[in-house]
C-alpha cells in the first residue's frame, strides 16, 4: 500500500502555484512539527538544569569546571548534527519525507530515554557521563536531520505566497517547548526541597518527555508524503547528493552564514537565559516566569512578521533585522549588566524574542528556497547543522566562558553583535546568489 499524498502546492520541483485564500493546512503542520517539539523541549530541559546535570555526571569540587563540562556535552551534541545532516537527509531526500521524518524521531528518542535515565556518577562512575555523553551525540544525529527535514515538508506543502507562514512554524514548535519548560521547571520550584530537586527532581521533567514519545509516533505515522517528492520520477542515489551539495558549496556556506544570528540569538534567549539568570544573581523563579513570556512573545510574534516575509523582499528584511540586532545587542547587555533587575532582563529578553521571531520568520524560507532541489533535505540540514554546531551548540559553553574570562555579564551582547554581523553579510550577498539558484532551478 503506498503511503498517502499532500496535494501539490506549487514549490520549485511542485506544479505552480495555489490561491492564497485556500485554508491553512494545520493538520499536517501539527503532525510534522510536534516531533520537532520534543526534541527542542529536550534540549531545553538539559539547558536549564544543566548546573544540577553537571553535579550528577560531572561532579568537581570546582562547579565552574564542573558547569563547563556539562555545557560541552550539550556543545557535542551539536557536533552530531552535521553528520545526521548527510546520513538521514540523503536517507530523506531518497525514500521520502514522511520516512525520514519517522527515523529521525526514533533516534532522537533513544537520545532522551539514555540521558533522562542513566544512573548517576556516584552509582556507576565513569559509565554515567560517557553513556550521557552518546545520549547527547544520539539526539544530535538526529537533529541534524529533522529540522531540515520538518522544515523542507512545511515548505513542500505550502502555497508559494505562503510558505514564510508555514516554515515559521517549524520555530513556532519549539516556543511551545520553551513555554512547556518553563512552567514545569516552576513547577519543580515549587513542588521540591532544594536538595530533591538537585538529587532526582530534574529528571522528572526529563521523563515527562519520554511519556509523550508514543504521541509523537501516533501523530506521525499517518503523516502524508508530499507531492513533490511523491510525484519525482527518479530520486537521487547518494553520490547525486553529495555531488549537488559540492557544487552549491557556495550556496551552502551562504545558508550557513545566515543560520548565525538566528542559532545564537535562540541559544541565548532560551537555553544559556538560566545560566545567565544565576549569574545576574536574579532567582530562579523569576528567571523561569521570564522564559515562559520569552517563548510566548517568540510565538506570537512569528506568524505575523512571518505575513510580513511573504509580502516583502527577503533581503530587505533579513538586512533590517541583523543591522537591528548588531547595533543593540551590547548597549542592551551593558544596561542589563551595570545594575541587573527582574525588569532589565525582561526587556532585553522580550526584545531578543522579537529579533529572533522576525529574523527565523523570513531567513527559514529564503533557505529553503536556495538550496538544491534534489538535496533539499540534506542541503538545508546540513547549512542549519553545521552553523548551529560551530555556533548556536557552543554558544552556552562561550557566554559562560566569556563572562567569567572578562568578569562581565555585557560580553554577551559582544557574541550577539559578531553574529548578527555575519547574517548581515550573508543577506548582503543573498540577492546574486538568489538570483542564480532561480537561474540553476529552471535546469531541473
Amino acid at each position: 500500500m503506498k503511503d498517502p499524498v499532500l496535494t501539490p502546492t506549487g514549490i520549485s520541483g511542485g506544479s505552480g502555484d495555489v490561491d492564497i485564500t485556500r485554508p491553512v493546512a494545520f493538520k499536517p503542520i501539527v503532525q510534522v512539527v510536534a516531533g520537532n517539539a520534543l526534541e527542542i523541549y529536550d534540549f531545553m530541559i538539559y539547558g536549564y538544569y544543566a548546573r544540577y546535570i553537571a553535579q550528577t555526571f560531572f561532579p568537581s569540587d570546582n562547579e565552574y569546571v564542573s558547569l563547563m563540562l556539562s555545557l560541552m556535552t550539550f556543545a557535542f551534541g551539536f557536533l552530531a548534527r552535521p553528520v545526521g545532516a548527510i546520513v538521514l537527509g540523503s536517507y530523506t531526500d531518497r525514500h521520502g519525507r514522511r520516512k525520514g521524518l519517522i527515523l529521525a524521531l526514533s533516534l532522537m528518542s533513544l537520545g532522551i530515554i539514555s540521558v533522562a535515565c542513566t544512573p548517576s556518577y556516584a552509582s556507576i562512575g565513569v559509565a554515567a557521563p560517557v553513556i550521557v555523553l552518546l545520549g547527547r551525540l544520539l539526539q544530535g544525529f538526529s537533529a541534524g536531520a529533522e529540522l531540515g527535514g520538518v522544515v523542507v515538508y512545511l515548505a513542500e506543502i505550502a502555497p508559494r505566497k505562503r510558505r514564510a507562514f508555514y516554515t515559521c512554524w517549524q520555530a513556532g514548535s519549539q516556543q511551545l517547548s520553551v513555554m512547556a519548560a518553563s512552567l514545569i521547571g516552576l513547577c519543580m520550584l515549587y513542588w521540591l526541597a532544594p536538595d530533591a530537586l538537585h538529587a532526582w527532581g530534574w529528571r522528572i521533567p526529563l521523563l515527562m518527555g519520554c511519556a509523550v514519545i508514543p504521541v509523537m509516533f501516533w501523530l506521525r505515522s499517518s503523516l502524508a508524503e508530499t507531492s513533490v517528492f511523491a510525484t519525482r520520477k527518479k530520486t537521487p542515489r547518494l553520490s547525486e547528493i553529495c555531488t549537488s551539495l559540492a557544487s552549491g558549496w557556495r550556496t551552502i556556506i551562504l545558508c550557513m552564514a545566515m543560520v548565525s544570528l538566528a542559532t545564537v540569538t535562540s541559544q541565548t534567549i532560551t537555553t544559556y537565559a538560566p545560566t545567565f539568570i544565576k549569574t545576574l544573581n536574579l532567582g530562579e523563579s523569576a528567571g523561569f516566569i521570564i522564559l515562559f513570556f520569552g517563548g510566548l512573545s517568540v510565538l506570537c510574534w512569528l506568524p505575523v512578521m512571518a505575513n510580513v516575509a511573504d509580502r516583502v523582499n527577503r533581503r530587505t528584511m533579513l538586512i533590517v533585522v541583523t543591522l537591528l540586532a548588531g547595533i543593540t545587542a551590547f548597549p542592551l547587555m551593558s544596561w542589563l549588566a551595570s545594575a541587573p533587575s527582574i525588569t532589565k532582563f525582561a526587556v532585553v529578553e522580550l526584545w531578543f524574542s522579537f529579533i529572533y521571531a522576525a529574523y527565523s520568520s523570513v531567513q527559514v524560507a529564503a533557505m529553503v528556497e536556495l538550496v538544491p532541489k534534489d538535496a533539499r533535505t540534506s542541503g538545508y540540514a546540513f547549512a542549519q547543522a553545521v552553523a548551529a554546531a560551530v555556533l548556536g551548540g557552543f554558544t552556552p559553553a562561550i557566554l559562560t566562558w566569556l563572562t567569567h574570562a572578562f568578569h562581565s555579564s555585557a560580553m554577551v551582547g559582544v557574541w550577539l553583535a559578531i553574529n548578527a554581523l555575519i547574517s548581515l553579510i550573508a543577506a548582503l550577498a543573498l540577492d546574486k546568489q538568489a538570483t542564480v539558484a532561480r537561474q540553476t532551478a529552471k535546469l531541473h
